[in-house]
């Protein structure tokens, strides 16, 4: 679409914004989210060549999901199955040598345990956390939460303490991972309504206009241009949430509202791989209409543009506590 939108049209814009959200907001809050967990994944969440593995092997016992398995190890590695720690955990699911030992199993069944092989590394992270919850199986609570909080200090500590232990680490993680894992399950229900939308949109509305620059973050040396997730990242850390610096990282920032149930202030991505969210390449934000604010392309400026078209991904319904939970990338982002 042309670059340039009257005046007009952007106040008629804006009017959509803040009256769309709020009205579509009450709309929602009473309808609530759905109840239960699902067991499904959302879609291109998890890399097509891993979907069929944590689909299975999280429903190995009742305190693990696809979405959990899915969380726990898109945190350790990123989907990375060669990656190493400092500490030298090792593969997509970053086990320790020794803990691999006595944990891994043959999970395709090929005569071997291979560590750095994805098809016996998942399927051992699934056997591991069901051999801890099997070890707290008595202990009152969560089952989810207390095998999480027995893989991060141990089965004895959550025994000792009747459930999670006090210890802030624990409890850390135990958020971080159930948290993370909303942002993988494939939603039952409607999504709740971001209560920051109105003004992420109110940022990026400002911004209408500027040219685009490739990593760009919006400061004072960059003349204040942006790239797509800068932009992005910029207009929500205005409301005080800190989105990660890449889009396919953004795309893990809360639960994925479908297509038809789109609300102002959600993030759409767009992607070459519709199976892949690894493999996301543009965000926008959306603001109704079927528009989003977007910055699209060197040579370009910020500006409105359509969302329906035919590498359209998905979307996120971003939440403060979705942002928090995503791993530190820092070190290897790069702008998308």
């Amino acid at each position: 679409m042309a670059s340039g939108i009257g005046i007009g049209l952007c106040l008629s814009f804006l009017v959509l914004i803040v009256v769309g959200t709020y009205s579509a907001a009450a709309g929602l809050v009473g309808a609530g989210a759905a109840g239960g967990r699902a067991v499904g994944l959302a879609k291109g969440a998890v890399p097509a060549k891993y979907q069929n593995l944590v689909q299975k092997w999280g429903t190995l016992c009742p305190a693990v999901t696809p979405a959990l398995l899915a969380a726990q190890l898109y945190s350790e590695s990123g989907w990375n199955p060669s990656a190493v720690s400092p500490a030298d955990a090792r593969g997509i699911a970053q086990f320790i040598p020794g803990t691999w030992a006595g944990h891994g199993i043959d999970g395709d069944g090929d005569g071997d345990r291979d560590i750095w092989d994805p098809n016996d590394a998942i399927p051992s992270a699934a056997s591991y956390d069901c051999e801890l919850a099997k070890d707290v199986a008595g202990v009152p609570g969560d089952p989810t939460g207390n095998m999480l909080a027995a893989y991060n200090a141990g089965a004895y500590a959550v025994i000792k303490y009747g459930g999670v232990p006090p210890y802030k680490e624990t409890q850390g993680y135990v958020k971080t991972i159930t948290t993370l894992a909303k942002s993988f399950e494939r939603p039952v229900g409607r999504v709740a309504p971001s209560q920051q939308a109105a003004g992420a949109i109110y940022f990026a509305q400002k911004q209408l206009g500027t040219p685009y620059l490739w990593g760009g973050n919006g400061t004072p040396d960059q003349d204040g241009r942006f790239d797509c997730s800068g932009l992005t990242k910029a207009a929500y850390e205005s409301v005080g949430i800190e989105l990660p610096r890449v889009a396919n990282d953004q795309y893990n920032a809360g639960p994925h509202p479908a297509r038809g149930e789109l609300l102002p202030g959600d993030l759409v991505f767009f992607s070459d791989d519709l199976t892949n969210s690894r493999e996301i390449r543009h965000v926008g934000l959306y603001v109704g209409g079927g528009y989003m604010i977007n910055a699209p392309y060197t040579g370009a400026v910020i500006r409105f543009d359509k969302i329906d078209t035919p590498d359209y991904f998905g979307a996120t319904r971003v939440t403060k506590d979705g942002a928090e939970a995503l791993p530190d990338r820092t070190a290897d982002a790069k702008s998308p």
